[in-house]
């Protein structure tokens, strides 16, 4: 039976962010001040009561600053035995007096801290909650948790199963829409629950071996178009975002929306097995009685409550499970396996376009294919490297927690770039008689299958025409479970001149990081493999190689200790790579084959830990 389920999360945030300074109305910092403890709490009773109105149970996380409020903990421990719902622990809401000073810092951020600290709040804030609740928490959770601090919770607290993880695309697009203020860089993870590795947390665990001990979840479920291409903080389930974006009829208060949004996320379901997800993760901030996001309370109150009616009815009508973060783990870690995908085949519902990408994570990748680019792959992570990335103080990453790239359309352009150079893509060209066409040009619409544990769009066809001569070509691309291989075949279905013949060229533009910024991409080494290969040094000198026949054509990364190759059917095609420049410091893999009508040539990305 399908299943679409729902986690509801509430924390009573004792000191919410952003709104000590509203509630203290000009006042000098305070955050022990009485009206922000009062109305704090009293929202955070206003939220369950929403929750249990219409008949859904939440996970309770308790905050630093609430363990040591008695009428919170009374409401936790009332709730849990009235209604069912799970008192876990949050590791956001670190800010209280006792809190600072104890720590003497105005961080707030777990994974930002030192380890030695983390493991200090952690084991503070885990004792606190066990002195209160006489037991230890199933479920946790941050903004982020980076993977040292999971490994120490899951070895030292073995009772944690859940955990909120990651923010999805919470990085340079959402700092920067925050005045460049939001110091969490946290993009490149997957956008639904997963298995993280106890090497990265972004990277979903292969195997037993690499598994975390815990089931994690995303904070907010997010539109996995509107939020890769802006302000994730603008596009999610949870009500107040979609105020935040200012989605909604300012006349009438309705939010559509917002429920188109849980329903395609209900839709996933197609390509998931029969296993669909979402949830909503609230603090006490949202429903500020001065309002927020140029929304007064009233509005807030009344998307709330909207919010978890829909959700109550979906759940009436069976069409939704509601489920604490805990039981989650339990159904997640029957429902998949470690190589299970998740996938989804998402469409736009904001801006009225017909764009569509597909999302594919697994514990090798994740990867994105855009539609309305012929379907290029726009965003590649190689998890395969399963790359250490040690975050906070103390390491060479305090505040960037996001796995690295390959391919990034939005921080190294795409193949539409402004000037000279190259952006990073996988796409392939098409040229005849001195004519060239790139299929990023060329918009298309997919549709998904499963085959065995391949995951496979089938592309329409689109129509290349040159001066001459018109070609009918399709794309199908295939996802092989458990292989860290993604198999690309090209089909010539129909030709204007059934004798004619075209050129197809394979490529691949990438580079490495995490921002916009590029990296030092000296020591990446560039091979064409197989007999009379070639093999160059990155120097941003422009140089190039290739080899007809080539086994395949790799780039070796040292910096995220990645390899990445591509390999072709046959042994006709030519395969070369090329190094960049200063300017466009990319490189390419790339294979060129002579094709004919009714011709199907493929060719595989490969993803490899470097030695």
């Amino acid at each position: 039976m399908d299943k679409f389920i729902v986690n509801i999360i509430h924390r009573p945030e004792m000191v919410p962010e952003y709104a000590e300074k509203v509630t203290g109305h000009g006042k000098a910092e305070d955050i022990g001040r009485k009206a922000l403890l009062t109305e704090s709490l009293d929202i955070f009773k206003q939220q369950q009561r929403i929750a249990h109105e219409n008949g859904l149970k939440t996970t309770i996380q308790m905050t630093y600053a609430s363990l040591f409020n008695e009428e919170a903990v009374a409401l936790a421990k009332a709730d849990h035995e009235q209604y069912g719902d799970e008192i876990a622990l949050s590791l956001l809401g670190l800010p209280c007096k006792e809190f600072r000073e104890k720590y003497q810092t105005k961080d707030f951020c777990i994974w930002m801290f030192s380890m030695e600290d983390k493991k200090s709040i952690v084991d503070d804030i885990f004792a606190k909650f066990h002195e209160i609740f006489g037991f230890y928490p199933e479920s946790t959770g941050s903004y982020y948790m980076d993977a040292e601090l999971t490994n120490y919770i899951k070895e030292a607290y073995p009772s944690v199963k859940c955990a909120v993880a990651t923010c999805w695309e919470e990085g340079p697009k959402a700092y920067h829409t925050c005045n460049n203020s939001w110091y969490t860089f946290m993009d490149g993870g997957p956008w639904a629950p997963w298995i993280p590795s106890k090497q990265n947390t972004h990277a979903p665990a292969a195997n037993e071996q690499e598994d975390s001990g815990i089931v994690a979840i995303p904070h907010l479920s997010r539109d996995l178009i509107a939020c890769y291409d802006g302000n994730g903080s603008n596009f999610g389930t949870h009500p107040q975002n979609v105020l935040r974006g200012m989605i909604y009829d300012s006349k009438t208060w309705e939010y559509p929306y917002l429920y188109n949004l849980i329903d395609q996320y209900r839709d996933l379901q197609k390509y998931n097995n029969g296993y669909a997800y979402n949830m909503m993760f609230v603090g006490p901030a949202w429903m500020n009685k001065m309002g927020r996001w140029e929304a007064p309370y009233e509005l807030l109150l009344k998307s709330y409550t909207d919010g978890c009616a829909y959700y109550g009815q979906l759940k009436k009508e069976g069409k939704l499970v509601d489920m604490t973060m805990a039981e989650f783990a339990d159904y997640y870690r029957q429902k998949k396996s470690y190589t299970e995908p998740e996938c989804a085949l998402w469409r736009d519902i904001l801006y009225g376009s017909d764009k569509q990408l597909f999302w594919y994570c697994d514990p090798y990748m994740r990867a994105c294919v855009n539609m309305d680019q012929g379907g290029a792959i726009v965003d590649l992570r190689p998890y395969a490297a399963k790359l250490e990335w040690p975050v906070g103080i103390g390491t060479k990453h305090v505040q960037d927690a996001s796995y690295p790239f390959l391919i990034q359309e939005k921080y190294r352009a795409g193949y539409f770039t402004h000037y000279a150079g190259e952006g990073t893509v996988r796409s392939a060209k098409l040229s005849y008689q001195g004519e060239e066409v790139d299929l990023c040009l060329c918009r298309t619409k997919a549709h998904f299958s499963q085959e065995g544990k391949d995951r496979i769009l089938t592309l329409d066809p689109v129509d290349i025409v040159f001066e001459g001569l018109t070609v009918k070509l399709q794309t199908r691309i295939h996802f092989e479970e458990g292989s860290s291989r993604i198999k690309m075949e090209r089909e010539i279905l129909e030709m204007s001149d059934p004798q004619a013949e075209v050129v197809l060229d394979e490529y691949m533009v990438a580079c490495y990081g995490t921002t916009e910024y590029p990296e030092d991409m000296t020591g990446i080494t560039l091979r064409c493999e197989g007999d009379g290969g070639a093999e160059i040094s990155y120097a941003y000198q422009c140089r190039e190689a290739e080899l007809a026949g080539a086994d395949a054509v790799s780039a070796v990364i040292p910096a995220i200790e990645t390899k990445v190759s591509l390999a072709a059917s046959g042994r006709e095609a030519v395969g070369y790579v090329k190094e960049g420049y200063a300017f466009s410091p990319m490189f390419t893999l790339g294979y060129r084959k002579t094709v004919s009508d009714k011709e199907v040539f493929a060719t595989w990305l490969n993803l490899e830990k470097a030695d």
